[in-house]
């Protein structure tokens, strides 16, 4: 009876500990019974482009005090890769407003549509204004700009409260190359541009910027560039920062950072607030 006993206790704390495990885990075959994390004063929209032929996702940031004041304007961030980049840029700009280094802005996360989306390959196709060697479908750089202008920019100013005459357009690595190339293309399209990482050694960009300057004396945008110091990407940014400042363009504002110790990815925290808070540039409240 004694052995039974120690059984019967033996079964019982088993199936105890069964049951806590289940409570403190969840059970792996039971539908999920726990809601989703949101952003919050976010939403999602979606948009086909009949320049490129495709589908975005935007993920769009509404400044918390929006609905309060209906004669308020707002400018807008426009973000590149905002399927990796959203959600980081949105801390950082809360965090720069209740500081008061900057105004808050409607951001706009820029992404592709549908669960699967192969997000390499589709960002290689928009963000090159070439083709690239290697790069399947890339170059269609021309055609997402014009998406941006025609499409995408007009979109955002129907359906939100917004200073047209303050838009930034912000990017890294290829989404970086693009910023830059529309920068150069079209620079009155935005009042100022963020390049992080930007790719530069890819295609003919240097020439882009070469031809630029021989037509014009004047680039009248605030710039900011980032690179981490171990970035591979490092030497050729920096080149291109010391192009463009021999150059003497009128107008034209200019910021750049190497970011010691980090490499292609890690620059984002410390980049993004530094960048954001040269680009807006608000008077800054004394403690």
């Amino acid at each position: 009876m004694q052995r039974i006993g120690i059984l019967f206790s033996v079964v019982a704390v088993f199936l105890i500990s069964s049951v806590q495990a289940q409570t403190r885990t969840g059970n792996a075959d039971a539908p999920s019974r726990f809601p989703k994390v949101t952003i919050a004063n976010s939403e999602l929209r979606t948009i086909k482009s009949t320049s490129t032929g495709r589908d975005y996702d935007l993920y769009i940031h509404i400044p918390k005090q929006y609905d309060k004041d209906q004669t308020a304007k707002y400018p807008v961030l426009y973000v590149l890769d905002g399927q990796w980049e959203f959600g980081l840029v949105e801390q950082v700009v809360g965090g720069l407003v209740f500081d008061q280094y900057m105004p808050d802005v409607i951001i706009v996360g820029i992404t592709y549509s549908g669960e699967n989306a192969d997000y390499d390959g589709l960002r290689a196709m928009d963000f090159t204004p070439t083709p690239i060697e290697g790069l399947k479908g890339s170059g269609d750089g021309p055609k997402f700009l014009k998406f941006l202008k025609t499409e995408l920019i007009p979109f955002v100013e129907a359906s939100y409260r917004v200073d047209p005459a303050r838009r930034v357009l912000m990017g890294g690595s290829l989404g970086g190359l693009f910023t830059l190339y529309a920068m150069f293309s079209d620079p009155s399209l935005f009042s100022a541009y963020f390049a992080a990482c930007p790719a530069v050694v890819l295609g003919p960009f240097f020439k882009q910027e070469a031809d630029y300057a021989r037509v014009h004396k004047d680039l009248p945008v605030k710039l900011y560039v980032a690179v981490g110091g171990w970035d591979e990407l490092s030497g050729p940014v920096q080149e291109f920062v010391h192009i463009v400042r021999s150059r003497n363009y009128g107008g034209l504002q200019l910021e750049a950072r190497v970011i010691e110790g980090e490499r292609h990815a890690g620059i984002a925290p410390e980049a993004f607030n530094r960048g954001l808070r040269f680009l807006f540039s608000e008077p800054v409240a004394q403690p």
